[in-house]
């Protein structure tokens, strides 16, 4: 019986030690693809490292990264690898944001979907010492339904409120129960969405800074009632909101 049970364990003990193998065998083959590359000096050592972007796609999926990553060699063949979520499209932009003189390493990944939100990274590497720098928060945005088939939201930085007329949409909020001969049935919230996009853009005083842009949902994802811009400033080691705007339409890029 116990010469039994050991030739059960043996076999059990191979077939686990069969499937880790089969599975390193596995990552080491994955598929990696190149997103982009660039060769710029974001050390500031005035010589230029090699930067690569690059994404493991699903086997079943290639149009989704199960992997992203950004691959950095340096001429004294020092190797940084700098981790990303997972996602449907990456970039990836050398800018100086936090005017130290020296390029960072601005990334987005789209995480897909209906939603379209954008996960934003930026890293610093100036003097060989990687760190990752925050990048703005969205705005804090109240938001609510009106009586009268109207809509208000109001940004928490700025305290600006905005009104929106939806009575375009009448027949769709009273099929759906939200209104009942104007009058809300119950108080409801529009949903505020994180950054669908936030990228740097050059300021009329020729300075860098970072522009969001977040989507205002009604009752559905596809219910979009405005889109939110803001415009941020480094300074004294934090990120400071310099402009907003609001729009019924997205405005063209």
């Amino acid at each position: 019986m116990k010469k039994e049970l050991l030739l059960v364990a043996a076999a059990f003990f191979l077939m686990s030690v069969t499937a880790i193998t089969g599975v390193h065998a596995f990552d080491e083959n994955a598929k990696t693809v190149t997103i982009s590359k660039y060769e710029s000096d974001v050390t500031g050592d005035g010589i230029q490292e090699n930067i690569q972007l690059k994404g493991v796609p699903y086997e079943d999926d290639e149009s989704y990264l199960k992997e992203i990553y950004i691959d950095i060699s340096t001429t004294d063949e020092k190797q940084y690898k700098i981790p990303l979520e997972s996602g449907s499209k990456a970039s990836l932009k050398l800018v100086d944001l936090n005017h130290d003189g020296v390029k960072d390493i601005f990334s987005n990944v789209l995480t897909g979907g209906s939603g379209g939100i954008s996960l934003n990274y930026l890293y610093t590497l100036k003097d060989f010492t990687k760190q990752e720098l925050v990048v703005p928060e969205p705005l804090d945005i109240a938001s609510t339904f009106e009586n009268g088939y109207k809509a208000k939201i109001t940004i928490g930085q700025t305290g600006k409120t905005y009104m929106f007329d939806l009575k375009d949409r009448k027949k769709y909020y009273k099929k759906l129960g939200l209104y009942y001969k104007g009058r809300l049935n119950e108080p409801t919230e529009l949903t505020v969405n994180s950054f669908q996009s936030l990228k740097p853009v050059k300021l009329e005083t020729g300075e860098l800074a970072l522009k969001g842009v977040q989507r205002i949902t009604g009752i559905a994802n596809a219910d979009t009632i405005a889109f939110v811009e803001s415009t941020w400033k480094y300074g004294d080691s934090k990120w400071n909101l310099n402009t907003t705007s609001v729009h019924t339409s997205q405005k063209s890029k």
